[in-house]
């Protein structure tokens, strides 16, 4: 009897203990209740508590700071185990999941059963909120159709993960600089005409990786935070400029822009707003000799201004123009463009022709007036062979020009055209390697 009174004694004690542990390791945890949706899978904090003063791993909950996990050990009697502090991030930065068509459901979930049109990504973030609602630490919310995740409010309790219909959220490292916003599975023909800002699938990100942290999945890029060292070759090898680096600006890190290859289109800007033409598209299907216009200069409605994501492309004096600090080299341009008039070339530091004509130069002199028209005077005088005519038009390679200006002062037809790199971007380009 004494016996069973001391092992009734001991038993008491030590689930006094265990309430003692409850209580103290419940004050670290976050409170946020997730109802079993978070990284712990149970319904309550109280749970976790209890689990974790019963042996479970004092990392149980995956919203606990290294600090918490540390205290928890403590207070457990038991040897600490190493955090890595993760946040929500979305994996969509567009808006072609149909938002505006399904912003009338109730929920995400409701807007994907009701399904997607051809014109939008099924893969993309809906919009709704649901995953907002959920969050009990209000670090998430919607702009403008986009959910945005506040990195100091959020702990990476994962529980919006779950809810999300499109499994765009995932949990990345709280120190992580770089970023994939993207989830889409189509091929790079489908996503360029969806959406502007989704990944499609090249590879170059993956090619460049000096770490192999970047591999494609689906046809779209995936980064293992494992491996990743936060380096900034993904970002300038991006040819869609899509890959978030928080720590540098895009616009420094670009190889390459877009040029417009034409200074000549007001007349033709002219005359297709005269015909109430709206248009580049619509304006290059009935664009004629009969016009007077040339038939493959800029047509100066903009198509390009609307879908550059950068502010970039401005139309002036009916001629596109690509400011080149702002274009990141995404050419979501060079796509829409229906003349096949603006190109790829390495940014800064050369000259380009801004004509794309291969007419006779008595032709060109009728409809433009400041086309290349061909004399070869810049290709003749160039000190480096930077310059060849090539289908009655002068073509840089970019390569071999040193930008000595020489052509510039012989063209009397201003078709050459300087993209100069300012001293402070071209100084942080050189410190980086790029």
């Amino acid at each position: 009897m004494d016996n069973i009174r001391e092992m009734n004694r001991i038993s008491g004690s030590a689930n006094q203990s265990v309430q003692k542990w409850i209580s103290a390791i419940l004050a670290l945890l976050p409170g946020s209740n997730c109802g079993g949706h978070g990284g712990c899978g149970l319904k309550s904090c109280q749970e976790c508590a209890e689990s974790i003063a019963q042996g479970a791993a004092v990392a149980l909950c995956p919203a606990c700071s290294q600090e918490a996990v540390d205290a928890i050990a403590g207070i457990v009697g038991t040897e600490s185990m190493p955090v890595v502090e993760r946040i929500a991030y979305i994996r969509c930065s567009g808006d072609a999941a149909g938002k505006k068509r399904l912003s009338g459901e109730d929920s995400c979930q409701q807007a994907r059963e009701k399904g997607f049109l051809n014109s939008e990504c099924s893969y993309g973030c809906i919009g709704l909120g649901s995953c907002v609602e959920r969050c009990t630490f209000d670090a998430m919310s919607v702009e403008d159709g986009q959910v945005k995740i506040d990195r100091e409010k959020c702990n990476g309790c994962g529980a919006c993960i779950d809810l999300c219909p499109q499994q765009v959220i995932l949990l990345v490292p709280r120190e992580a600089t770089n970023f994939i916003p993207c989830a889409s599975e189509n091929d790079e023909e489908t996503t360029r005409k969806l959406c502007g800002s989704g990944c499609i699938g090249c590879g170059d990100c993956q090619e460049v990786c000096p770490q192999d942290a970047i591999s494609m999945v689906n046809n779209c890029a995936v980064i293992d935070y494992d491996k990743c060292v936060g380096c900034v070759a993904c970002t300038v090898k991006c040819r869609k400029k899509i890959i978030v680096d928080e720590l540098h600006d895009l616009r420094k890190l670009k190889e390459t822009v877009a040029f417009v290859r034409c200074r000549g289109g007001k007349k033709a800007q002219a005359k297709f707003k005269a015909l109430g033409v709206e248009t580049c598209t619509n304006a290059e299907k009935i664009r004629s000799r009969a016009m007077g216009l040339c038939q493959v200069g800029c047509i100066g409605l903009g198509e390009c201004v609307e879908v550059c994501r950068y502010d970039a492309i401005a139309v002036v004096d009916g001629t596109a123009q690509v400011d080149p600090e702002k274009c990141v080299g995404c050419l979501d341009c060079v796509a829409v463009c229906p003349s096949k008039l603006i190109v790829e070339v390495p940014y800064g530091g050369s000259k380009q022709v801004a004509c794309a004509s291969t007419w006779d130069w008595e032709e060109k002199l009728q409809v433009c007036g400041s086309g290349c028209i061909g004399c070869g005077d810049c290709a003749a005088n160039c000190p480096n062979g930077a310059i060849t005519m090539e289908n009655k038009r002068a073509v840089v390679d970019s390569q071999l020009c040193e930008n000595c200006k020489i052509c510039s002062y012989l063209c009397s037809r201003t078709a050459l055209v300087e993209l100069e790199v300012p001293e402070e971007t071209y100084l942080q380009r050189r410190a980086m390697g790029i």
